[in-house]
């Protein structure tokens, strides 16, 4: 079984680092992962889009897909790439403080998360996309919460330790504002 994920956002909402950090709790919860990342030219501001493959068994060729299962999308500038490329019957986690649900496709799952105003109301403006992945991870049951938890550390560069705990309340945060799950994978008994 294999499920994708895009990741939409603008520069220094954290779309590279969570991609990262999904795909290595999916590793560590014993799937195969591989994902590529792209941006602009721009630090801040400009387009930050992730692809994220991930499977039973190992990913055989880059993620570089035509449509996907699932999307996460935190800005409205570049979500129509995504959109597009949602499968109908997709879910979609979308960040309703800035992006208008009447302007999304027709999806199986819509998940709305106020990602901007939660993590305003929280003090830690740059959780958004932390917050967001949190409640695709409850949406989604691609990877558990406390693997999520246990791997930020694990992600993070040196340089940006001192904000573990911050990520870490943010992803406590969406996933607690999810709903019930839509299983990403089967359970076996």
């Amino acid at each position: 079984m294999q499920r994708e994920v895009l990741l939409t956002g603008i520069g220094g909402q954290g779309i590279q680092l969570a991609t990262a950090l999904l795909a290595a709790a999916a590793v560590a919860e014993g799937r195969h992962a591989m994902y590529f990342g792209s941006y602009g030219g721009m630090m801040r501001g400009g387009n930050s889009d992730t692809t994220l493959v991930l499977g039973d068994d190992p990913i055989e060729s880059p993620p570089t897909i035509g449509s996907a299962w699932s999307a996460l999308v935190l800005h409205p500038a570049h979500a129509s790439g995504v959109y597009s490329r949602l499968h109908d019957d997709g879910l979609l986690v979308l960040n309703t403080s800035l992006c208008d649900p009447v302007d999304t496709p027709t999806v199986g799952r819509l998940v709305p998360v106020s990602a901007s105003e939660l993590a305003a109301s929280s003090g830690n403006t740059s959780a958004v996309t932390m917050i967001a992945l949190g409640a695709y991870a409850a949406a989604t049951a691609v990877a558990g919460l406390d693997t999520l938890l246990a791997e930020a550390d694990r992600v993070l560069p040196p340089y940006r330790r001192q904000h573990v705990e911050g990520i870490r309340g943010a992803l406590r945060t969406g996933h607690a504002h999810a709903g019930p799950a839509l299983r990403a994978w089967p359970v076996h008994a």
